[in-house]
């Protein structure tokens, strides 16, 4: 096991020293590509936002580059092999931005939102660019306002597809913000905006797309690390990168489901590390404590916090289109074990039986009622035969049953469980609508999974 430091540098002339600790192990992340041209898919951003008249801020930029930090160490670091207890690793960045000072009063809340989101260790500390970098963005003003008036994170999931689609059908004009990841997450994406573009003719809303992806071996000697749990801060980064550009007040909006949102541990096992945190109310907070102490005349919010997915499904705003695009939308936690099945009509084939997959199967079942969902798994009777709780398919039907009835035997149990993925200390207003989300949302899986055997074999 290694500490890692990951120092960022502009250009084979940036060669400002960082000292190491013996124990550490120093990766060199390259951010400039040629003279002057971003790396990572940074310079075709802002080659995107340029033409669409969106000029962001050196903060908003240096926020990016941060989030490009902690992606690469992230994904290219293995938990197993680099940490003493096959999860925590100590990750150190050294990052070069615009105005360091500004930064390190910055630090503490950063350091809070990365320990909170990973689990993991982590250290920053901030550096100058280098003089020719220090100014990055084209110094240009567009002649005309900017057309949008809302930005969105759009990742090809059911949730955000409902997100776009309310916001479209209220006349706004969003700048839809994607991460290209994996190859099924970003045909769902393509396909589900270009139906968008082709639905909503009268409207200039566009999108963002940043492919960042790190190399395997980007770490010398290191295995890669395919837990992406600190995916989301690229994703929230992009989008408040994007909204600093915007011509006022900007708010950055997460559409998530409440049930997800929290995300309860279903049962014992499922605690720490076993419990993922994009979305929670903490983290959400967090980072509005980020943007406040840089200075981002911005927020990020999540509209649908106090609803279900299938009460997402049920009010979406125009549901008639929702039942078009639905079968594209990507909700599987596996999406490579899946099968692109576009050209047969089908859309994504999602596996049907990890947690996400159960939630939206719940969903669309409470919001059309049973045999309405034409979503294509490779799983498509749960009650077909009993599910093996020693494997993948069984595991999360057994974990939501646990978690189902232990509610129905304690509903007040509810108040005390939604406390336990983190503080809820800025909630405290919400604490009763946020229980009463999570028994909705259990109530809509044990609709699901009524009369589903699970055993171990």
């Amino acid at each position: 096991m290694n500490r890692h430091l990951i120092v960022g540098r502009f250009g084979p002339d940036d060669q400002i020293p960082i000292p190491s600790a013996t124990d550490e192990q120093m990766t060199r992340l390259e951010l400039v590509s040629g003279k002057k041209s971003l790396d990572h898919g940074i310079d075709e951003a802002l080659t995107i936002l340029k033409r669409l008249g969106v000029f962001p801020s050196e903060i908003g930029l240096d926020l990016l580059i941060v989030a490009a930090h902690v992606h690469a160490a992230d994904t290219r670091i293995s938990r197993i092999e680099q940490s003493q207890d096959s999860w925590t690793r100590e990750i150190r960045l050294v990052v070069p931005v615009s105005d360091p000072n500004h930064w390190n009063n910055a630090a503490g809340t950063l350091k809070c939102i990365l320990e909170f989101l990973t689990g993991d260790r982590w250290s920053v500390g901030f550096r100058s660019r280098p003089e020719r970098f220090i100014s990055i963005i084209t110094s240009q003003t567009a002649l005309l306002p900017s057309t949008f008036d809302e930005v969105s994170l759009f990742s090809g999931g059911l949730d955000s597809l409902i997100g776009a689609i309310d916001l479209l059908e209220s006349k706004r004009t969003p700048l839809l913000i994607s991460h290209a990841g994996d190859s099924a997450s970003s045909d769902a994406q393509n396909k589900l905006f270009a139906k968008l573009k082709n639905h909503y003719t009268g409207s200039l809303f566009d999108r963002l797309r940043l492919p960042m992806v790190f190399a395997n071996g980007f770490v010398e000697g290191v295995g890669s690390e395919n837990t992406t749990r600190g995916r989301s801060f690229l994703f929230f980064a992009l989008g408040v990168f994007a909204g600093t550009g915007l011509d006022s007040h900007f708010v950055l909006r997460v559409p998530e489901n409440g049930l997800i949102a929290l995300n309860v541990p279903l049962d014992p096992l499922r605690l720490g590390s076993n419990s993922t945190r994009t979305t929670h109310p903490f983290y959400m907070a967090r980072w509005n404590d980020l943007l406040a102490e840089l200075g981002i005349d911005g927020r990020v919010e999540n509209p649908y916090w106090h609803k279900t997915k299938g009460e997402m499904v049920a009010s979406c705003a125009n549901k008639i289109l929702l039942r078009l695009l639905v079968n594209d939308s990507l909700s599987c936690s596996s999406p490579a074990s899946g099968r692109w099945q576009g050209q047969q009509g089908h859309g994504i084939e999602h596996c049907g039986y990890c947690l996400p997959c159960l939630i939206r199967r719940a969903s669309l079942e409470a919001a059309w009622g049973p045999g309405h969902d034409s979503t294509v798994y490779t799983v498509p009777d749960l009650r077909a035969h009993p599910l093996d709780t020693h494997e993948s398919i069984g595991k999360q039907v057994r974990s939501f049953q646990f978690a189902i009835e232990r509610l129905r035997r304690r509903p007040d149990l509810a108040k005390l469980l939604i406390h336990k993925p983190g503080s809820l200390t800025d909630e405290i207003p919400h604490l009763d609508q946020l229980a009463d989300v999570y028994r909705r949302g259990l109530d809509e899986v044990a609709q699901l999974i009524d009369g589903v055997t699970t055993k171990p074999t």
